[in-house]
């Protein structure tokens, strides 16, 4: 691994009954360039998602979980990533790491 080895992660947002209740990622080192790490993440988001550590999903006082209507919005404003704090943390991912984030609605991979 080089000087130039980033950690990068494949983020699942994990959706049941428009509801987001967990978040799960995988972490990989890699030194290529940003197209082809995202190329990677893509090729790879099948096959992580059972192998991949999972993570709370964010509650409100009650309890409940945020919808995923609610999630859509953060992500319009580009504030999804203070939701992914923990698991940054938990990879020692760098200041605005490079991401691939599919949601999973219902069982079904959403795959842009």
């Amino acid at each position: 691994m080089n000087d130039m080895s980033e950690t990068i992660l494949n983020i699942y947002i994990v959706i049941e009954n428009n509801m987001v209740v967990k978040f799960k990622a995988k972490a990989y080192e890699s030194d290529e360039g940003d197209d082809a790490k995202i190329k990677f993440l893509k090729s790879r988001v099948e096959s992580d998602f059972n192998s991949s550590f999972g993570f709370d999903a964010p509650e409100n006082d009650k309890g409940e979980f945020m919808s995923y209507a609610k999630f859509a919005k953060l992500e319009k404003r580009g504030m999804q990533f203070q939701l992914f704090e923990e698991m940054f943390s938990s990879f020692n991912v760098p200041e605005n790491p490079l991401i691939c984030v599919t949601p999973v609605v219902d069982n079904e991979f959403l795959i842009s």
